[in-house]
C-alpha cells in the first residue's frame, strides 16, 4: 500500500545536494552521464574478472608445482619434468604472465577511463555521482514507506 510522504523526496540533513542535479543541468546530460556511469561500472566489473583470472591462473600454477613435486616423489620423473618444463610457470600469452596483463589493462584502459569519468562529473555536475539513479529512486520509491526511505 502506498503511503503519502509529507516531506516528499528530501534527503537527510547534510546530504541534500549529494544526489541532486545542479541548477541548469538538463535531462539529456543526466541521461548521458548515467550511461557513462553504467559503462564505468562494467569496466570495474571487467577489471574484477581480470583479477579473478589472474588469481585463478596463479593458484592453478602453484597447485601444478605441488603436483610436479608429488609426481617426483612418486618416482614419475619424466611426467614431472614435462609438466615442470612445458606448463608450470608458462606465459599465458606470449611474453606475459597474468600480472602483466592486469597492469597493462590498468594502465591502458582502466585508469584513463577512471580519469575521464571523474573529469566529466567534475565538469558537468560538480563531481556528483549517480544522479540518474538518484532521480530514478525519487520517481519509483513509495513515499513514507520505511523500506523506501532516502537512506
Amino acid at each position: 500500500m502506498a503511503v503519502s510522504d509529507p516531506v516528499s523526496d528530501s534527503a537527510p540533513p547534510g546530504r541534500q545536494d549529494a544526489h541532486r542535479r545542479p541548477d541548469g543541468v538538463d535531462d539529456a546530460t543526466i541521461e548521458a552521464l548515467g550511461r557513462v556511469s553504467e559503462a564505468w561500472e562494467y569496466t570495474a566489473r571487467a577489471r574484477g574478472h581480470l583479477y579473478a583470472f589472474h588469481q585463478l591462473t596463479g593458484s592453478a600454477d602453484r597447485i601444478l608445482h605441488d603436483a610436479v613435486e608429488k609426481l617426483r616423489q612418486a618416482g614419475h620423473h619424466d611426467a614431472a619434468r614435462v609438466l615442470a618444463t612445458e606448463i608450470a610457470g608458462r606465459n599465458v600469452i606470449p611474453g606475459h604472465w597474468t600480472f602483466q596483463i592486469v597492469e597493462a589493462y590498468d594502465r591502458t584502459y582502466y585508469e584513463p577511463f577512471a580519469d575521464a569519468e571523474q573529469q566529466l562529473r567534475d565538469d558537468l555536475v560538480g563531481g556528483r555521482r549517480h544522479l540518474y539513479e538518484a532521480e530514478m529512486k525519487r520517481r519509483l520509491r513509495t513515499r513514507g514507506h520505511p523500506d523506501h526511505s532516502w537512506d
